[in-house]
């Protein structure tokens, strides 16, 4: 199967990057999502972060301007060049390693393989085309870049096995038709059994109709 990334990663303009923190990670994810930013997804962010990390789907570079006390050394990875040139600005130069466009469902680069404590893939899962067995070769690429004692964390918007109220179905309806989400059959079962597939250690939290993940212990 073929899968295109791109409608996933092209709404990502400097104009929607501009609005992103505030409609996404204010208005939606406290209305829609019911998952408060503050509350939930900074500190997990921060939890997780490992000494030697790599953020993949960078956003507008929220997370790690909120961690930037805590990032020894980093790499960025995003398919998008407006979200990498967005984020990057958080990161001092002696902490960046990398700054990578790049399609996780192709393999990274042998020097990027089993060199990372940590990686964060933040609202990234439900951008991805097709369903979870579907995603699960691009975790699988990912997975490849942890030491094998590293973690795998982050957080995804759920369409199935989860209540959506009128504003979330709306733009989960939206969202879906348009390509930039991907996730009407994502269930927090089907995540945590592909996780478990590829880890031995995976814990998978439900808050709102958001799924927070960890994943450590590479099989």
């Amino acid at each position: 199967m073929s899968l295109n990334t791109n409608d996933g990663s092209k709404v990502y303009t400097p104009l929607s990057l501009s609005l992103y923190d505030w409609w996404v990670l204010k208005i939606s994810n406290n209305y829609a999502w019911h998952c408060n930013t503050d509350k939930f997804l900074i500190p997990h962010f921060k939890f997780h972060l490992g000494s030697n990390h790599m953020d993949i789907g960078v956003g507008t570079g929220f997370y790690l301007k909120k961690s930037a006390d805590k990032i020894n050394k980093i790499t960025l990875s995003d398919l998008n060049v407006h979200s990498l040139e967005c984020a990057k600005k958080y990161i001092s130069d002696e902490k960046l390693n990398s700054c990578l466009c790049h399609d996780i469902f192709n393999r990274f680069t042998d020097e990027l393989r089993g060199g990372f404590d940590s990686v964060s893939i933040f609202y990234l899962l439900h951008c991805l085309p097709g369903k979870v067995s579907d995603k699960k070769q691009a975790i699988i690429n990912i997975t490849e870049t942890l030491k094998d004692d590293g973690i795998l964390y982050g957080a995804t918007i759920l369409g199935e096995g989860v209540k959506h109220n009128r504003f979330g179905s709306k733009l989960m309806s939206v969202y879906n038709k348009k390509g930039i989400f991907s996730n009407v059959y994502d269930s927090a079962d089907s995540l945590e059994t592909m996780l478990s597939s590829l880890f031995e250690d995976v814990s998978v939290n439900i808050q709102g109709t958001v799924a927070l993940f960890t994943a450590k212990n590479k099989k």
